[in-house]
């Protein structure tokens, strides 16, 4: 269902996004990544709006339009202990702006059932100290989701994912790791990958301006102090 269409993808080089270009890419699609780390379509900084439009304008030169954006790319550079103003604005930059911005350019260009999918993070609805940066970052995509999907009605469905755990690394994890998660298992790119093609599909059509968390049951487990084997330790929370 995919053959010929052409998918965005912010982040595209490495990780999750990078899981998301071969399964686009396996069904056929044409993919345009956008990274700072090298890629064989185009290099540059999302958080610079001249990148995006340059990047914007050589999309629409190759291929005409868009089907579908995946707004993958985002950093962290701490939070309120050490993140500086400079800092926390390039995040958001990088985590929300872009993906407006790159909605706004390419807002003309979409194809019948285009589709936009955001990548959040459970981090939206919890937190970890000092992660103020990117908290923020995915709290803001989260609600320019539902913004855009009514914004854009007609023309393209937006939704986001939240991931909770998931590792890039290939690692194989065992004990607490693994049963701290309801579905018995650390995620993998995959898991996300193959949600963003269902999004991205016809099967999809009747959802727009919705979050899916895909994070194993994580934020649905509730833990108490000497509970079921949990322990609280306030040095190392």
């Amino acid at each position: 269902m995919f053959k010929n269409k052409v998918a965005v993808v912010t982040g595209g080089a490495n990780g999750i996004g990078k899981v998301i270009c071969e399964e686009f890419r396996k069904e056929g699609a044409n993919v345009c990544v956008i990274d700072k780390s090298d890629n064989p379509y185009f290099v540059g900084d999302i958080a610079d709006e001249g990148v995006l439009r340059n990047f914007a304008a050589k999309v629409l030169k190759d291929y005409g339009h868009v089907d579908y954006i995946i707004n993958n790319a985002c950093l962290t550079r701490g939070g309120i202990e050490n993140c500086s103003y400079d800092d926390f604005n390039y995040v958001l930059r990088t985590g929300v702006t872009a993906p407006f911005m790159l909605a706004k350019l390419f807002m003309n260009n979409f194809g019948k059932g285009a589709a936009i999918v955001n990548i959040s993070s459970s981090r939206d609805r919890m937190s970890q100290p000092n992660t103020e940066s990117y908290t923020a970052a995915k709290g803001g995509i989260s609600a320019l989701t539902h913004a855009l999907a009514v914004s854009l009605a007609g023309k393209v469905r937006v939704n986001s994912i939240s991931p909770g755990w998931i590792d890039t690394s290939g690692t194989e994890f065992h004990g607490a790791d693994n049963t701290q998660h309801p579905a018995g298992r650390v995620g993998t790119p995959i898991d996300i990958a193959n949600m963003v093609l269902f999004l991205c599909s016809d099967k999809a059509g009747f959802i727009t301006g919705e979050n899916i968390a895909i994070d194993g049951g994580m934020t649905k487990l509730m833990i108490y102090h000497n509970d079921f084997g949990w322990t609280y330790d306030s040095n190392n929370n």
